[in-house]
């Protein structure tokens, strides 16, 4: 017979546990790496146009230096409405009141994370987990980021057409090869066909659920004024934060010029997934300032001003106000 000791013990003893195969990257995973990898490379492509054109950029910086103060006063009090702008429409986005305070720090918050992850995805994880700790259900969160991206998509497109009718001649439409519109074409019919086989039950409850989800947002006028009101003033306030800066500088274009350049450059760097723009927009937007006319050190300078203000000054305080909001749960 065993002793009752002895039969406690083996009762006691941890049974051994085979060690199980780490999971596989999830498909996330995979395309957050598909997206640093396509940032460094064209970071590195930036680094090396830059590294070429050094001495217009190092008397673009020695400009800036000397600028008109009061110019770039104005831009600094511009950049954080737009923070203000950003959380009028993402209130505008969701038929529930969030927490305003909380709102317009998770904007702050979400600009900085930008600069960390590319393609967006720092600042769309931000602004989904302050909508699900706000109790927002998942599915409702994401529908109310593509609803406020897709509000700042068009409204930024409605923005460019008005002023490219004040500024004839400014904006041409780019010659596109046949091979690219046949690629597109047939990706258009692949597309096409998943919807309507596999995939049509699935894309019909997801429609669905967006439809229902924007009729409620636009059932309240109020909603409604916030998404499109603070969409519109968000990309207007940005296109006067490089006007701002340009005018400190002596950049040689007019205002209207200036903004159209912005509106239509910052749409054609989106297409380039690298951290906040970094490198991409920089590079496009001198490129279009020089194209315009402006002397390429003067181009120089106004980016870098409008950089600075927009994204490297704020990087830091913005991290910060990140770690303290995920440390009260907010995030």
């Amino acid at each position: 017979m065993t002793p009752p000791t002895l039969r406690t013990r083996e009762q006691a003893a941890p049974t051994p546990v085979a060690e199980e195969p780490a999971p596989a990257p999830t498909p996330s995973l995979r395309r957050i790496r598909w997206h640093l990898a396509l940032a460094l490379a064209v970071l590195a492509a930036v680094a090396y146009v830059a590294r070429r054109h050094w001495p217009v950029l190092e008397r673009g910086a020695g400009r800036l230096a000397d600028a008109d103060h009061g110019w770039l006063l104005l831009g600094a009090v511009l950049t954080p409405a737009t923070w203000l702008c950003a959380a009028l429409a993402q209130q505008g986005a969701v038929p529930r009141t969030l927490p305003r305070a909380r709102l317009v720090a998770a904007q702050f918050a979400a600009g900085a994370a930008n600069h960390l992850l590319p393609a967006g995805l720092g600042a769309g994880a931000v602004n989904l987990r302050f909508l699900l700790r706000c109790g927002v259900p998942a599915g409702r969160s994401a529908t109310a980021l593509a609803v406020k991206g897709t509000a700042a998509v068009l409204t930024r497109g409605a923005l460019v057409a008005v002023l490219a009718l004040g500024c004839p001649g400014v904006l041409r439409p780019p010659e596109v090869p046949g091979t690219a519109l046949a690629v597109a074409g047939g990706s258009a019919l692949v597309v096409a066909a998943l919807l309507r086989g596999p995939l049509r039950p699935r894309c019909r409850r997801a429609a669905a659920a967006v439809l229902g989800d924007i009729r409620a947002v636009h059932a309240r006028p109020s909603r409604a004024a916030a998404l499109w009101g603070g969409s519109l003033a968000f990309a207007l306030l940005h296109a006067l934060v490089l006007v701002a800066v340009g005018r400190a500088v002596g950049l040689p274009l007019a205002s209207a010029r200036v903004a159209l350049l912005y509106l239509a450059a910052s749409s054609a760097a989106a297409l380039l997934p690298t951290p906040g723009g970094l490198g991409s927009l920089d590079a496009v937007l001198a490129f279009a300032l020089t194209a315009a006319g402006s002397p390429g050190a003067t181009a120089a300078s106004t980016v870098l001003g409008y950089r600075l203000l927009t994204a490297w000054l704020p990087l830091l305080p913005g991290l910060l106000v990140l770690g303290v909001l995920v440390r009260r749960r907010a995030l």
